[in-house]
C-alpha cells in the first residue's frame, strides 16, 4: 500500500550528514563500506568498528551491500571460484557483525547470455551450475545467520531468468534485489521490459530495491525526477508485494538524498 517508507544507500560516515532523517523515521540503510579488497581485508575490522558506531540508536533494517569487482558469480575457472566464495563469506561475516540482515549480490546474467542462450546445449545448465558452485556456501552461511543474499539486477534483459537462478537455491536466503535504473537501462540498450515488469515479475522473491533514476544512455544514481523512469507505476508495482522489501535511495550524490526523497513524496508515493 501507498506511501510506502524508503531509506538510503550510505557510507557509515555520510551517516550522520542524514541521521534525523533515518533515525526518526527507523528508515532503511544499506550500508556500503564493504564491497572493496581493502575493505574486507587490511582495513576490515576498523569499517566494522565504524559501522557499529555509525549506527548506534538505529532501530530500522540494515543491509550493506557485498564485493563485486571481478567476482563474477559464474566464473568458469575452477581454481578461482573459491576464492570468489571466500570474498562473500568474508563480507557475511562483516554483515553478521554489524546486524545487517541483507547482503546485496551483483546477477551474472547480460543480453549475451539472452542471445546465446540456444547456441550450445547445455549453455543454461553449465552456467547455472557454476554459479552453484561459487554461491552454495555462502547460502549456507547465511542461513546459518539468518541474513539474505539479494541477487541485483545488473545488465539482466529477462527478469524471470535471475528469478528462477535464485529459485534453484530453494532457499529462504536467497532472494532478489532490483535496481530501478539498471532496470530501465536494460529497457532502453537491450529491449528488456519497464522496470514495473521487473517488480511484478520477482512477486514474493522481491526483497529489496534500489532507487535511482537514469537517462537510459548510462548509469547515472541520479535523484527520482531527473531522468527517465516511470516512478508512479514503479511504486504502484512495489505497492502489491506480499512481502516488505527494503527500498533505498542509491544516489551518486548523497547531497540528493533530500531531493529525491521530496519528488517521491511530492507524487504521494513515499513516506
Amino acid at each position: 500500500m501507498l506511501p510506502l517508507k524508503i531509506g538510503a544507500c550510505l557510507k557509515t560516515g555520510e551517516i550522520a550528514s542524514h541521521r534525523e532523517w533515518l533515525f526518526e523515521a527507523d528508515r532503511d540503510i544499506e550500508v556500503q563500506d564493504f564491497m572493496t579488497h581493502a575493505a574486507l581485508t587490511g582495513e576490515f575490522e576498523a569499517r566494522i568498528a565504524a559501522a557499529k558506531t555509525a549506527l548506534v540508536g538505529h532501530a530500522g533494517r540494515v543491509g550493506i551491500h557485498g564485493p563485486y569487482e571481478g567476482l563474477d558469480l559464474d566464473n568458469k575457472d575452477p581454481e578461482l571460484r573459491p576464492l570468489i566464495t571466500a570474498r562473500f563469506l568474508r563480507a557475511l561475516e562483516a554483515a553478521d557483525r554489524i546486524g545487517a540482515r541483507q547482503m546485496v549480490l551483483h546477477s551474472p546474467y547480460t543480453r549475451w547470455y539472452k542471445n546465446n542462450l540456444l547456441c550450445t546445449k547445455g549453455y543454461a545448465e553449465a552456467k547455472l551450475k557454476r554459479i552453484q558452485s561459487v554461491l552454495t556456501p555462502v547460502v549456507r552461511a547465511a542461513e546459518d545467520m539468518g541474513i539474505t543474499l539479494v541477487i541485483e539486477n545488473i545488465q539482466d534483459v529477462d527478469p524471470a531468468t535471475r528469478r528462477k537462478m535464485v529459485e534453484s537455491f530453494a532457499s529462504p536466503s536467497v532472494a532478489l534485489s532490483i535496481d530501478t535504473g539498471h532496470a530501465h537501462l536494460a529497457r532502453c540498450m537491450s529491449g528488456a521490459p519497464p522496470v514495473d515488469y521487473f517488480v511484478r515479475d520477482a512477486g514474493e522473491q522481491l526483497q529489496h530495491i534500489h532507487i535511482q533514476d537514469v537517462d537510459g544512455y548510462a548509469d547515472r544514481h541520479w535523484a527520482p525526477g531527473e531522468g527517465d523512469i516511470e516512478w508512479s507505476a514503479v511504486f504502484r508495482a512495489l505497492s502489491t508485494c506480499a512481502r516488505a522489501p527494503h527500498v533505498v535511495l542509491e544516489l551518486r550524490n548523497k547531497a540528493d538524498i533530500p531531493k529525491g526523497y521530496a519528488y517521491l513524496k511530492g507524487l504521494g508515493l513515499v513516506a
